[in-house]
C-alpha cells in the first residue's frame, strides 16, 4: 500500500507540474527541426517504431496538449553530454510497456524552442519485478536498465530505456547519455 501511495503521490504531481507549466507557456511555438538523423545501429527497428510513433510530438505544444510536462528541467552528464528536458506524462507511469507511449519524450533546448531528441520508457520496478518474475522489462531486445532507490530523482526505484530516435548519439541510440545533446541554449 505505501508504494502504490507514493506511485499516486508522483503521478499527481507530474500531472499537477504539466498543467502548471502549460498554462504558464500559453502557446508559444516550440519545434523539433526536419533532418535530424536517427542513430539506428543496434535495433534499427525500435527507433523506427520510436520515430513513427512520436512524430506527431515534433512540435512540444502537441506533447503538452497529450499530457506530457516538464520533469526536473534540462539533464545534463556528470562528465560529458546530456539527456535533454524530459517531458513526462504521468498517466503513462501505469506499468504497461508499450513502445507506441512511451512515458517520457525528451526534447533539447535550441534557438528556435525545444527540439524532440528521443524518448525515454519508464517502469516502476517494485510493481513491474512482482509481476514479472524478477526480470527486467525488454522492449525489441533491448533490456532496461535498473536505477535503485534513492535516486537523484526522488522517487521509486524504476527501470528505465532512452531511445535516441531523433538525434544520434555517437555512443549508441539506447545509452543514456547524448554528447550530441546539449543543455547550453536553456
Amino acid at each position: 500500500m505505501k508504494i502504490k501511495t507514493k506511485f499516486g503521490l508522483l503521478v499527481g504531481c507530474l500531472m499537477f507540474l504539466g498543467a502548471t507549466y502549460a498554462g504558464a507557456q500559453g502557446n508559444a511555438t516550440h519545434h523539433s527541426g526536419d533532418g535530424q538523423a536517427a542513430h539506428e545501429s543496434a535495433s534499427p527497428n525500435l527507433v523506427h517504431q520510436v520515430r513513427d510513433a512520436t512524430q506527431k510530438f515534433i512540435d512540444v505544444n502537441a506533447a503538452t496538449a497529450a499530457g506530457y510536462a516538464p520533469f526536473l528541467g534540462c539533464v545534463t552528464g556528470p562528465d560529458h553530454g546530456a539527456m535533454g528536458v524530459h517531458y513526462v506524462n504521468g498517466a503513462l507511469l501505469n506499468g504497461v510497456l508499450d513502445v507506441s507511449q512511451p512515458q517520457a519524450l525528451i526534447y533539447e533546448p535550441s534557438d528556435d524552442g525545444m527540439r524532440l531528441v528521443g524518448v525515454e520508457y519508464i517502469i516502476f520496478a517494485d510493481a513491474w519485478l512482482a509481476s514479472h518474475n524478477n526480470t527486467p522489462p525488454v522492449l525489441d531486445g533491448q533490456v532496461f536498465q535498473f536505477v535503485g532507490s534513492p535516486n537523484r530523482f526522488n522517487i521509486p526505484a524504476f527501470f528505465e530505456l532512452h531511445v535516441w530516435a531523433w538525434r544520434d548519439n555517437p555512443q549508441g541510440a539506447y545509452v543514456d547519455w547524448n554528447n550530441h545533446v546539449s543543455c547550453d541554449r536553456q
